[in-house]
């Protein structure tokens, strides 16, 4: 028979922390009513949204995947993880790994047939690229001719997928066969792209918002990426940009991350009824955190206190083995950084992906007025891709 505690015990417990009515639950309730004016800013796996309080209406912006460029970009970006990956399928001796090789090559092919100047000056038209779609184009055409080819050679020898081989000759780019542009050059180039769009985007809306950094909650709401990602300060990708955009007003102690924490679509908010409920429901979310927060100064005044700390990036040189946090990028030539950040991100199954590329566009970004034209990118301002055939 299944344990039950007593009813008299459960009703205890019930009355302080569980019930709807409970003490716990009162006093969130009542600071949440006392702080309905306070600033609160949501940040999901694509969105942010500003409830100013005072029943004033939100502001948003999308600032990830619902924007133009972002699958473009991370499709190139990606072929350069496909090669390897088909190397290790046929290591495992995966049946189908020819299959999924000429299935890449031919859509490769597809995607070179149509890439154009055009498009990504007139169609994708990523304001932070500007000047920029040249260069893009002949990367992309780079980027798939190569893959196509490589991967036609290696059906015909397999011995192109040796490990050894693949990353002098195509990742690092040292081998006597190499490639013209190593492939760790082009990952660079195309997380920087994407972190430049999203960051400068997201600078842009925050600067404009009149935001009261010092008393702003955050909530980091739901799911970004990978199920174990993004959980903490230093591996979440919003929160170096808050707190760079607020010029370091922004208390750490008032983001709270929170995985589970529903998200919101920015189409529910226009119905002035459904947003109203969800800014009750994430003022409640915030302060069913922080007011034990705030209760444990006034009842332990005398004892050590909680200080969320921002620490403080690694630095690599040729001696580092290890790292056991993300590498901070000193200049676009700190290739052993940003290669590192690359592996990180896929080492440590908390990183978010999305981090490998943002550290060093934020922080050219905001050294220089967020002017997307002033920042070097690795793997592309000072790198030369071969013309592309349809410029």
């Amino acid at each position: 028979m299944r344990y039950q505690p007593n009813s008299h015990f459960m009703r205890l417990f019930e009355l302080f922390t569980s019930a709807p009515d409970s003490i716990g639950q009162n006093l969130q309730r009542q600071l949440g009513a006392a702080h309905s004016e306070t600033p609160l800013l949501v940040a999901t796996g694509t969105d942010l949204v500003l409830f100013p309080g005072g029943g004033r209406p939100p502001a948003t912006v999308n600032f990830r995947k619902g924007t133009r460029g972002f699958f473009e970009i991370t499709a190139v970006s990606h072929l350069g993880l496909a090669i390897p990956y088909l190397a290790r399928l046929r290591e495992l001796g995966h049946p189908g790994w020819e299959a999924d090789a000429r299935e890449l090559i031919a859509q490769c092919r597809v995607v070179q047939d149509f890439n154009n100047v055009s498009y990504w000056r007139d169609e994708v038209a990523v304001t932070a690229w500007r000047g920029h779609e040249e260069k893009i184009t002949d990367l992309v055409d780079y980027t798939c001719a190569t893959t196509a080819d490589y991967l036609e050679r290696a059906l015909v020898n397999p011995e192109l997928l040796d490990f050894e081989y693949l990353r002098a000759n195509l990742l690092d780019g040292d081998g006597p066969n190499a490639v013209p542009v190593p492939f760790n050059d082009m990952m660079a180039a195309t997380f920087a792209l994407a972190a430049l769009d999203a960051v400068h985007r997201t600078l842009k809306w925050l600067h404009e918002q009149p935001i009261d950094w010092a008393r702003l909650m955050v909530i980091v709401a739901g799911r970004a990426g990978r199920l174990s990602a993004g959980l903490t300060w230093q591996t979440n990708n919003v929160c170096p940009i808050l707190y760079e955009a607020s010029e370091r007003k922004l208390d750490p102690a008032r983001l709270i991350i929170a995985p589970f924490a529903p998200t919101v679509e920015i189409e529910e908010l226009a119905d002035s009824e459904a947003c109203a409920r969800a800014e009750s429901l994430y003022r409640r979310l915030w302060y069913s955190s922080m007011s034990s927060a705030q209760m444990s100064g006034l009842m332990w005044p005398n004892y050590p206190a909680f200080e969320k700390r921002i620490d403080q990036s690694p630095v690599v040189d040729e001696d580092t083995k290890v790292v056991n946090a993300m590498p901070v990028v000193r200049s676009v030539h700190d290739k052993r950084a940003i290669v590192t950040r690359l592996r990180y991100v896929m080492e440590d199954p908390a990183a978010q992906i999305a981090t490998a590329g943002s550290q060093f566009m934020l922080d050219q970004l905001s050294a220089n007025g967020n002017r997307p034209e002033l920042v070097e990118l690795p793997g592309f301002t000072y790198t030369t891709y071969p013309a592309g055939s349809r410029r």
